[in-house]
Parts: structure tokens; sequence; C-alpha cells
């Protein structure tokens, strides 16, 4: 097993023998790989604890390395291993070197070699704040195929919404969305989030149901706030608030909405990134970061000032909420024709919106990395607090692949309805993934399994 992956999973790593520490010093001569540098924690029989099978070991371990022994793994080749971790509350994992596991063997895992146990471990770890990594995502959704025939466009990595046919001629859309990382107009971010996403299959939300989580401690004032929010900004986009549920809970330490909304469209109008075609333009509206940019101002105003920030940079940054809705260019996609996908940059960023673009399409894309607009006050902010805006978390922002005939067209519709727009790259025919140059050079595509923005809030 590659001890480098335990260690950079951050997982304390501990010996349990019934030989002396003398003796397992001398054994571990004989590892190139493996010497006493990694180990956090032996125990041996010179330490005062009964040897296994029973579990006083084991749970002296625990204790050394500071961990619930609920939540050690303890590895072996012998019997007395395994009741050894299941005396002491521990998982067991039975290393059968490729032989018979013995009838008298009663353990959690069994592994052939230890490199065998990567996964194992692998599943164990915690996971960080913010959406599932995609790779792990996708391998969830892999597992359940859906059944139902009228399910056109299901849950995938990069699709933004579901789409089912309810009449052969209309099609329901479908989304939800929750809003973690913002406190201040919390309602306003549920309901632009969510329908920006409904944007990108080409359907104006016509329903929304909402469910509010608020912490203990919030107030009457503070829940009349949200729910102004949330009538406002559905009313301003034509949206029915037409249900929900909301409940003051210890389960959230801070305001948690989730929109659910869903539209009809006609089946002919309802635009899939399946239809991604190698030579298509993409083009992204505005710049990276957008959300992130103005979630900051609202959260951490005080640590961009303490840092350096001017206050006249501050209050620009506040203004970027205003531009978080990408339905304006959304509605000019739609009637420009030739547009073969739209994608809503969220979490992760533009970088992780890219990627998750050309898993969906099938295809691969090449992009021109210094191509990427980044406004100067996200730039700054970023390099205030030590964060790429190219992983920062950025609705406002909309993915358009195109055909390229109708690139220069488009870019011409948005440009004179004042919306920023640059042709970052093109769609090819590779294999799903990002072909990144910049300054005509091959660069790596960065990959951000968190937003950046977690870095502040964790």
């Amino acid at each position: 097993m590659r001890i480098a992956f335990i260690k950079k999973a951050g997982l304390p790593v501990g010996i349990l023998t019934r030989n002396s520490r003398t003796s397992i010093l001398k054994a571990l001569e004989n590892f190139s790989t493996l010497c006493m540098a990694n180990i956090d924690v032996m125990v041996t029989r010179e330490d005062p604890v009964k040897i296994k099978p029973s579990g006083e070991g084991v749970l002296l371990a625990a204790r050394k390395m500071n961990v619930d022994p609920a939540h050690v793994l303890v590895v072996g080749d012998f019997r007395f291993d395994m009741e050894a971790g299941r005396n002491a509350g521990a998982l067991t994992a039975y290393l059968s070197n490729g032989q018979p596991v013995p009838s008298d063997v009663r353990c959690r895992f069994v592994v052939e070699t230890l490199l065998d146990l990567e996964p194992i471990l692998k599943d164990g770890v915690s996971l960080p704040a913010g959406k599932l990594p995609n790779p792990f995502l996708g391998e969830l959704l892999a597992r359940y195929r859906i059944e139902d025939p009228s399910v056109i466009v299901g849950p995938s990595v990069g699709e933004d919404t579901a789409a089912v046919d309810i009449s052969g001629r209309e099609v329901l859309v479908l989304k939800s969305d929750p809003i973690t990382f913002a406190t201040e107009s919390i309602g306003r971010y549920a309901v632009l989030i969510n329908a920006n996403d409904m944007a990108t299959a080409g359907a104006d939300t016509r329903w929304m149901l909402a469910t509010v989580l608020l912490p203990v401690g919030f107030s009457r004032s503070q829940v009349r706030q949200v729910f102004a929010d949330l009538n406002a900004a559905c009313t301003a986009s034509g949206i029915t608030l037409c249900g929900g549920h909301t409940e003051i809970t210890d389960a959230v330490s801070r305001p948690v909405v989730t929109g659910m909304m869903a539209g009809t469209i006609a089946r002919k109008d309802l635009i899939q990134k399946k239809r991604m075609a190698p030579g298509d333009r993409v083009l992204v509206t505005k710049g990276a970061a957008v959300e992130g940019t103005a979630i900051i101002t609202a959260e951490f105003k005080d640590l961009l000032l303490e840092k350096g920030m001017a206050g006249a940079e501050v209050d620009a940054c506040s203004q970027f909420q205003t531009m978080i809705s990408i339905l304006p260019e959304a509605r000019i996609s739609w009637k420009a024709g030739g547009v073969s996908a739209l994608h809503d940059v969220t979490e992760g960023g533009i970088a992780t919106a890219l990627a998750e673009l050309s898993e969906a399409g099938g295809r691969g894309i090449r992009v021109r990395k210094d191509a990427i607009p980044v406004y100067p006050q996200t730039r700054q902010m970023g390099d205030i607090l030590g964060i790429d805006p190219l992983g920062l978390i950025g609705s406002g922002s909309l993915l358009i692949c195109c055909r390229p005939e109708y690139a220069h067209r488009l870019v011409s519709d948005l440009e004179k309805n004042d919306i920023a727009v640059a042709d970052i790259g093109v769609v090819t025919q590779a294999e799903p993934g990002i072909d990144a140059v910049e300054n005509g050079l091959p660069v790596p595509w960065p990959r951000f399994d968190v937003d950046e923005i977690t870095r502040l809030f964790g």
C-alpha cells in the first residue's frame, strides 16, 4: 500500500503488536518505503495494556491518535487482530494474502493485498465542504439508472436541470439547488441561482417551492426579510412561489434556502448539451467569479479592508450582486439560433464549469486560458485572500456553445445589450476533458474539488 496516500489524506497510522518495540524497529529496516517517521503511534507488549485479542491496545492507540475507536481501521492477517478490533468497537480488515478466509475470522472487510485498502480508506475519509467531487458524483449516478422513458434529461455531471416529457410536445423542466454560502439576501440568491439553471435548458421558470432552514436564534424580523427577498425576486422574474417548508433548526449554523423550480418548454426548443459538436465556439459572458466576488464582499468586507483593499474597490465589488442573473443573456441566446449548449457557472468556478460542460456534452474543449475574462476587482480580491478566481463560485457567467457561423452575430447581439462576452475556446472531437493553452503554449487545467470560497468559511 502506498503510505503516501494515507499521509496525504491526513490519516494517522499506528502499529499494534504483541512483539517488542526493538524487534519492530529492526523489522522496519527491511522496508524501503516505510519507516518510523511514517508511524504516528506504536503499541507493543511493553505498554501497560492486555495484548491481543484484548481490545485494550486498540483503545490505547485510538487515545494516542485522538480519534474515536469507531473510526479506527484495524488491519491484520490473524484472527486475534480482528478480535482485538471488534472488542474495541473498531472497523476491521482481514488481509488474506490470496488465501481463503478462515471460518473463525469475523471482519468488516477482506483484502487480498494492502493495495486493496486504498478504496476502503478513500470511502472512509471525510468529504470537504461544498458539492460532491464530480468523479464521485458520477460514480454514484452511474449506479442508479432511470428506467422511465419520459425522462429526457436525467441526473448527470454537468447537467443543470432535469427534463420530463409530459405531453409529447411539451417538456417539464425541473431544478433544485440550495444556497449555503450567502447569508445576506439569501432569498434573492435562491431564486436567481435556480432560475439561472432553468434558463440553460431554454426554459422560463413558472413555479417555485422553497425549503427554508434557519438557525436557532433567528428572529421574526429576520424571517420576514427572507420571505420578502423570496417574494420580490420571484415577482420580478414572473415566478409563482407556490409552496415549501420553513423551520428553525439546530441542524444548521447559518441560513440555508433550497429552491425547487419547474417550468415548461416546447420539446423542439429544449437545449440539450449532447448536441455539442466539434467546431462549436465556446463563449462566456461577463467574467469569472461574479457571485464569489459579491458573496465575499458581503460576508468578509472587514477582512478585505483589513488586508488593504481600498474602500472604493470594496464598494465596487458589492455591485456584482446585480450581475448574478444570466436570464438576459440566456434569452438572447435562445433567439439567436445555432446554440448547442448553455451552462451556468456555479460552485468550483469557471474551471469546474468548463470541465462539467465537456463531460455533459461528451466532447473535448480547447480553452484559451488567457482569454477568460477576470474583473480587476476580482483579481485583486484573489491576490489579497490567496484564492484563484477560476475556482471561485461564479453564478452570473453563462457558458455558451454555438455553431461557428452563428458566433459573430450572437456576440454582437449580446454586446448591443451591454452584456460583456468573450470567445474563449472551441469544442473538439476529443474525449471529454479540457485542453488548455496560454499564450499559445499548452498548460495544465486547474481542478478544484471544492470551491475556493470554502477556504474562507472554513
